[in-house]
C-alpha cells in the first residue's frame, strides 16, 4: 500500500464508498485496497467491527491522504485520530454546481490533517532565511516564524539596505533566535540571501518571504512532505494569493495556459517563498544564485540540473501577497492573477490551515 499523498485528486469524480474490515484486513466490497483505485473517491466511510483490530491500515490510508470519515469512533480508536474521523464539517459542504470549489477545498483539508497525523516525525531543525528591504514588514514576518509549530527554528534574517536599528524592536520581540547581516541596497539579493544562510546550523534552510503569508504547520509540513517523498528540495502550490490592491483573495489550480497545477506531484517549479531543502543538498547546489531577481527560479533549474529532485506539495498553509507589479521581485501584473482564477473572494480569505484570525 502506497503511504505518501502523491497523486491526490483536489476534484474528485466519485462519492463515499463503505470500508469495513473482513477477516484480516480493511476491504470495500470485498475487495483489497488499491490507492489509485481509490483517489477518484470522495472519501471512506468506516464501518467498525465489534472487536477491537489493528490500525495499521486505516494510518496507511490517512498517509496516503486518502479523505476518511465515521459517524462515530470505536472505544479503542486513539483520541486524535477518533477526533479527526468524526469531525464531519468537511461532508457538510455539497459538492455540486458553484459549491464544489468550497467542497474541494474542505475535502482536502481534511486530507492534510490526516496525513499530518499518519506522518509524525520528530521535530527538524530548521534555519529560516529571510532577506528584507522593507523593515515596517520585519515584525509580522518574525510573528509567523514564531507561530511555528513541530520544527526548532532559528531566523536568519537579511537586512537588505536596512538598519538594524529599524528593526532591532521586532527582532527583540521575536522568541526565537534571531541572527542577521546588513548589505547595502546595491548588492543582489541572492547574495543576501547567501550570506545569511552562510549562517545556518540548522539541518534544512527554508527561505521565507517578508510580505506573504504562512501558517503555523507551514514548516512542518514542508519537512513532512521532504520526508515521505524522499525529495532533495521541496516547496509548495502557490495557490492562494491576496490581491491588495483589490482587497480579493484568489485560488488558482491551473496554469494561464489550462494545464492543471497539482499538488503531491514532482515538479520543475514551486513556490518561490516556499523552498525547503537539507543545509548539505543547498551547498552541493551551489546556493542561491547572486542575481537581483528570479532568485528562485534560477535556484530551482540549478537544483535540477545538479541532479535534485524538486517535490510540490499542498499549498494551503500559504498565500502570496500581490501589491503592484513593480513592488515584488516576481513581476506579474494583477490582471494575470485574475485570469488563472479558479475562485475568487472578497476580502483575506485563506484556507482554514492557515488558522488566520
Amino acid at each position: 500500500m502506497s503511504v505518501t499523498p502523491s497523486g491526490f485528486a483536489r476534484t474528485p469524480e466519485k462519492g463515499l464508498a463503505r470500508l469495513h474490515w473482513a477477516e484480516s484486513g480493511w476491504v470495500i466490497d470485498g475487495e483489497p485496497l488499491d490507492i489509485a483505485a481509490l483517489r477518484p473517491l470522495r472519501g471512506l466511510e468506516i464501518e467498525w467491527p465489534a472487536a477491537q483490530v489493528p490500525l495499521d491500515g486505516l494510518l496507511g490510508l490517512a498517509a496516503a491522504g486518502i479523505p476518511l470519515t465515521a459517524d462515530q469512533a470505536a472505544p479503542w480508536v486513539p483520541g486524535d485520530l477518533a477526533a479527526l474521523l468524526t469531525d464531519h464539517a468537511w461532508r457538510g459542504h455539497t459538492a455540486d454546481g458553484t459549491a464544489r470549489c468550497v467542497a474541494d477545498l474542505r475535502r482536502e483539508e481534511h486530507s492534510v490533517r490526516l496525513r499530518r497525523l499518519a506522518h509524525r516525525r520528530a521535530k527538524p531543525k530548521v534555519s529560516i532565511v529571510m532577506s528584507t528591504k522593507r523593515p515596517g514588514l520585519a515584525g509580522a514576518a518574525l510573528a509567523q516564524m514564531a507561530r511555528q509549530r513541530d520544527v526548532e527554528a532559528e531566523v536568519l534574517l537579511g537586512l537588505h539596505g536596512v538598519a538594524h536599528e529599524q528593526v532591532r524592536e521586532a527582532i527583540g520581540s521575536c522568541p526565537l533566535p534571531v541572527r542577521w547581516i546588513e548589505a547595502e541596497a546595491s548588492v543582489p539579493f541572492g547574495e543576501v540571501l547567501n550570506r545569511v544562510a552562510a549562517l545556518a546550523s540548522g539541518d534544512y534552510l527554508a527561505k521565507w518571504d517578508d510580505d506573504d503569508w504562512y501558517g503555523p504547520r507551514h514548516l512542518a509540513d514542508l519537512f513532512m512532505a521532504l520526508s515521505y517523498a524522499e525529495a532533495d528540495v521541496v516547496g509548495t502550490t502557490a495557490e492562494f494569493f491576496y490581491l491588495e490592491p483589490l482587497r480579493a483573495t484568489i485560488r488558482r489550480t491551473t496554469f494561464a495556459s489550462g494545464a492543471s497545477y497539482p499538488s503531491e506531484v514532482w515538479a520543475d517549479h514551486v513556490a518561490g517563498g516556499t523552498i525547503m531543502v537539507p543545509r548539505a543538498k543547498f551547498h552541493e547546489i551551489g546556493g542561491f544564485p547572486g542575481l537581483p531577481r528570479a532568485v528562485d527560479l534560477e535556484f530551482l533549474k540549478a537544483a535540477q540540473k545538479a541532479g535534485a529532485r524538486v517535490y510540490r506539495t499542498h499549498g494551503l498553509g500559504y498565500v502570496l501577497r500581490r501589491g503592484l507589479s513593480d513592488e515584488h521581485t516576481w513581476q506579474l501584473p494583477l490582471a494575470h492573477f485574475l485570469k488563472v482564477a479558479a475562485n475568487q473572494w472578497r476580502g483575506f480569505r485563506p484556507s482554514l490551515l492557515m488558522e488566520a484570525a
